[in-house]
């Protein structure tokens, strides 16, 4: 990997959350990730394991680290997170911005084909081999339970121990297909079904046969901490030690435009509307 940048550091649970940028030899262009150091990664010659999670639609390298509350339990468990960006940016490709779905932000891991995408659309190449994945899986060509099952058998041979769940659907059942006994499902989101449509499971009894720990994580947790974790966070703020970005629309009737922009990942930080 190219030389790094650090972009920010923010104390965090014990250890720290940094994010950084470099020259990605797979996109042709700076991409930036999130790391987390726990305790344990601090001290001299220390070793510990690492975490890394691939944000979905509309997303990039900070959502995760901002909005899940992770760090605390992987501080506890003295795991590092790796979190890259979800797409290029910068590309000036016409269309990139045009669907929530597709482009900017909308976090295909895979290798693009055809021109204009296929001069910086890398994102297989730039998370396998600059940033050490193991493998990463096209959900778009995976389109049953069969081959996408097949799939993750051949990414995942031992089997699947934890999975972060965001979408739900076809990609869950065949994640369950290859769970191991007394695995671990956390779900922060469900939006294959934002739709307003239900989502079945195909094979609800696999978590009673391999004894599965299924449990949802919203924004809202552990209240009782929030007044600490705000004087913490405030003062970073105020002293320049937590640097953030947003991306703010004026007045209340740029309110739709906005949302839809941030549905189409044009965003670059939090969106905001301000009312006055």
């Amino acid at each position: 990997m190219s030389t790094l940048e650090l972009l920010s550091e923010h104390a965090c649970f014990g250890g720290v959350q940094r994010f950084y940028r470099h020259a990605s030899a797979a996109i042709g262009l700076p991409m930036q990730f999130g790391v987390y150091l726990p305790p344990q990664a601090l001290q001299a010659g220390a070793k510990v394991p690492v975490v890394f999670y691939l944000a979905g639609l509309t997303c990039n390298e900070e959502t995760f680290a901002i909005k899940a509350g992770a760090q605390q339990h992987a501080a506890r468990l003295g795991l590092a997170i790796v979190t890259p960006d979800t797409s290029p940016r910068g590309t000036d490709v016409p269309g990139q911005s045009d669907h929530w779905d597709f482009g900017v932000g909308a976090g295909f891991y895979l290798d693009a084909t055809e021109a204009p995408w296929s001069a910086h659309w890398q994102m297989e190449r730039y998370v396998t081999e600059e940033l050490g994945f193991d493998a990463c899986l096209d959900h778009k060509a995976l389109t049953d339970l069969r081959s996408f099952s097949a799939a993750l058998k051949e990414a995942a041979p031992k089997g699947i121990d934890g999975c972060f769940e965001n979408v739900g659907g076809l990609g869950l059942d065949a994640v369950m297909l290859r769970m191991n006994a007394f695995g671990r499902i956390a779900f922060c989101g469900m939006i294959a079904g934002y739709s307003g449509q239900p989502i079945p499971m195909a094979n609800p009894s696999l978590i009673l046969v391999s004894r599965l720990k299924l449990e949802g994580f919203i924004v809202s947790e552990h209240p009782e901490v929030w007044p600490e974790a705000m004087q913490e966070l405030g003062g970073m703020v105020a002293t320049g030690r937590m640097k953030f970005r947003e991306s703010v629309a004026e007045g209340i009737a740029s309110a739709p435009e906005a949302f839809l922009g941030l549905l189409k990942g044009k965003n670059f930080g939090k969106q905001l509307v301000k009312l006055v």
